[in-house]
């Protein structure tokens, strides 16, 4: 009898301490999600029990979860939040569903999974299916249909991609690979060679971020994310297109899950003649994303990358669609360049220990390294490019060869389901050579930063506030904070269906690049300047939100941009025995951004999304007293930034086809030709893109896509002529998978 009475205790004992509990999250085709944020809650109670993440199978294991009813909570980025009951059952399944693009859960906002909407971020998502439906060759392909985002790339297929967002330099652009910064030190990235290949996401985040990112994200942050084996049996995916211009794509990945281990392996060619000479561009990706899961609370993650690019550079030589033009009584027939080339050559890999616990805590621990080479040559003079200033073409050889390694650490707290702590600290170490090869100039920079952020979110108010300690060898020490509210100031009923009302103040900055803070070698030489302060922003940003039978909503922001500090070249002059001349960097202008994005997102099937938006920006130059162009003078509109822009998206993904149509509407803007033409503007235009599939069997698919379907002539940059209408028409196979 005693015995009884003491097994009784024991199992009474045991129940107590909780029961083994598996919560599997799905998407809406009943595919395993990766990396989705799950807590558990008891039926009454805001204190998450404990809080895990999935795995590459959607798996998030509780091994004492408490008895009795229980909440689940999942945050899965590219998804709506989702609230579930259950009982304490060994097993339970989420299914997410897809919401608009207000509501989608994020990342990037806060660097912890959470609705877009409820902490007033202006953010765009694109989930891979939406990515495999557009067909974008590189990062701008997908940025310039997306809200806010002004892309200007200097020609065609691997032209120097640039991205202005509010009226920022392209330099104010954060951008995270895999969890690696690939700016270059100062921030210059070219978005017109970044690949979209498997990648599973990508998030656009618009707005001052330095807080939570640190340099360079002064205007936005653009963060990818590669795709994670989650099938059982391996997946082989392989396919090909080919279309005009002398154009040749293929690809192959191979991924799955298997016990602890997932992987994901993947390749990619790109090919392209262009419409001109010197006009080629070919890309070669290789990558991969292995994971094992090394217990119930902790996995590890190794993601690498390599990319190499090679392109003609034909230079500025169609103005607005001639290449003969007359100033001064003078005849000038301007041609490509025949021989300038441009390389790039990077590698980048991350290593991350992510670990659930204790208790509602979860760290992660990074380490990466990224290295690039970029090389820009011209081995011959070409006597038919003449301008007003002379001979426009010489021979130079210039590289920027650049290594960043480093650390970080985050750890998230969630003391209440209203309240959340976010921490961490980041290391790196730059280093590289730019300039003439035979003259380079070389430095090294450490930087330490640490972070903190606090989330209150109440029934109906959500605050943010936090700050940033950086510092960095060039510019010593610097604090960066930003504060943000957000407000449901109606909930409203079956037609309004909610009004949220936000506000938010951010600074921003961005470290001077190699050549700023090291100085150049040459027949032109730089001078070094260890004394450049960063380049600063000051933004805030008032809006709204108003949603319509949950499946549609309407939004609008007004934005404020004050950028200090920025860098500009002073001319020093030159040395009367050598006849060297020289120049400095200096922090010595200022300009002044501000304007509203209006946004209209609709979901009215899960399968169907429509996204229109217009933008209008207003700039001035403020300061700028080493101007060598009078468009570049005070009071001047900084260039290449339209005044109104807009885009509309229509997407369909089914189960056995799917659809795009996209238009982009670029207005007028101030540019130059510098070559002292008197050319001081781009005209507006239209580019519409269209693509889609379908599945002739559940493992092969056809496809197409079609870029500039109306076949406008337009110039995204002064001088550099876009292509026609282009097309790709390809097959895609699937083995395995199940």
């Amino acid at each position: 009898m005693r015995s009884c009475r003491f097994l009784a205790i024991v199992f009474l004992s045991l129940s107590a301490l909780g029961s083994e509990l598996t919560v599997r999250v799905v998407d809406p085709q009943s595919a395993a999600v990766f990396g989705a944020q799950v807590e558990l809650f008891a039926a009454r109670s805001d204190r998450a029990a404990a809080v895990s993440s999935t795995s590459a199978q959607g798996e998030a294991q509780f091994r004492n979860a408490p008895s009795g009813n229980l909440r689940v909570h999942v945050l899965a980025s590219g998804f709506a939040e989702q609230w579930q009951s259950i009982a304490n059952d060994s097993q339970v399944t989420v299914k997410l569903a897809l919401a608009v693009a207000t509501e989608t859960v994020v990342v990037s906002a806060t660097r912890t999974p959470a609705p877009a909407d409820e902490f007033g971020a202006s953010t765009e998502s694109l989930r891979g299916s939406e990515l495999e439906t557009m067909g974008p060759v590189a990062a701008n392909d997908a940025l310039r249909f997306l809200p806010g985002a002004m892309v200007a790339t200097s020609g065609q297929r691997g032209g120097l991609g640039s991205l202005f967002v509010r009226g920022g330099d392209s330099r104010y652009n954060k951008v995270i690979v895999d969890g690696v910064p690939v700016n270059d030190p100062g921030g210059t990235f070219d978005f017109g060679t970044l690949p979209l290949f498997e990648e599973d996401r990508l998030e656009f985040l618009r707005g001052a971020q330095s807080t939570l990112y640190g340099s360079d994200a002064m205007t936005s942050v653009l963060h990818t994310w590669s795709r994670t084996g989650n099938t059982p049996v391996p997946e082989l995916r392989f396919g090909g297109d080919a279309g005009n211009y002398g154009t040749e794509n293929g690809y192959a990945s191979l991924a799955g899950a298997n016990g602890p281990f997932d992987y994901n392996v993947f390749g990619n060619q790109f090919n392209t003649s262009g419409s001109g000479p010197n006009d080629d561009y070919s890309n070669l990706l290789e990558g991969a994303n292995l994971g094992a899961k090394l217990n119930d609370w902790a996995s590890l993650r190794l993601r690498m990358r390599h990319d190499n690019s090679v392109t003609g550079v034909q230079n500025e030589w169609n103005f607005n669609g001639t290449n003969v033009l007359t100033i001064n009584g003078k005849t000038y027939t301007v041609l490509p360049d025949l021989d300038q080339r441009a390389r790039q050559n990077n590698f980048l890999n991350s290593l991350q220990l992510a670990i659930n616990g204790p208790s509602r805590l979860q760290q992660r621990v990074s380490g990466f390294e990224y290295t690039l080479h970029r090389t820009n040559i011209d081995a011959i003079q070409q006597n038919t490019r003449q301008s007003p200033f002379g001979d426009e073409d010489f021979q130079f050889h210039n590289i920027n060869n650049y290594n960043r390694a480093g650390f970080d650490y985050q750890a998230d707290y969630a003391e209440r389901s209203w309240a959340l702590i976010t921490a961490g600290y980041e290391f790196e170490d730059e280093n590289g050579a730019t300039g003439d090869p035979l003259f380079p100039s070389h430095g090294i920079r450490r930087n330490h930063s640490v972070f903190g952020q606090q989330m209150l979110s109440f029934k109906r108010l959500t605050l943010i506030a936090g700050g940033r300690f950086v510092h960095n060898e060039s510019f010593s020490n610097k604090f960066v904070p930003r504060g943000s509210l957000t407000l449901l100031a109606l909930k409203g009923g079956q037609l309004f269906s909610g009004t949220r009302l936000h506000f938010s103040y951010a600074t921003g900055i961005k470290e001077p690049s190699f050549a700023e803070s090291f100085g150049n070698g040459g027949g032109f030489p730089t001078v070094p300047n260890p004394v450049l302060k960063p380049e600063e922003a000051r933004a805030f940003e008032a809006g709204f939100e108003q949603r319509f039978r949950e499946h549609y909503a309407f939004t609008a922001v007004y934005f404020n941009n004050l950028f200090r500090n920025k860098i500009d070249f002073n001319f020093l002059g030159c040395d009367p025995v050598t006849f060297v001349c020289s120049g400095q960097y200096v922090n010595i202008n200022e300009a002044l951004a501000h304007g509203a994005e209006v946004e209209f997102h609709a979901r009215p099937y899960s399968r169907l999304s429509v996204d229109a938006s217009y933008t209008y920006t207003s700039t001035q130059i403020l300061k700028e007293p080493f101007a060598f162009d009078p468009l570049l003078s005070a009071g001047q509109p900084l260039i290449r930034r339209p005044k109104h822009a807009a885009t509309t998206q229509i997407t369909y993904v089914g189960h056995r086809w799917g659809s795009m149509l996209a238009a982009n509407f670029t207005g007028p803007r101030a540019d130059s030709d510098f070559f002292g033409f008197g050319i001081n503007h781009a005209p507006g235009y239209v580019l519409v893109n269209a693509g889609g599939w379908y599945a002739v069997t559940s493992r092969v698919t056809t496809y197409l896509n079609v870029e500039n379907l109306l076949n406008r002539y337009y110039n995204e940059v002064t001088g550099y002529p876009a292509l026609g209408i282009n097309f790709r028409a390809g097959m895609r196979f699937r083995v395995g998978g199940e």
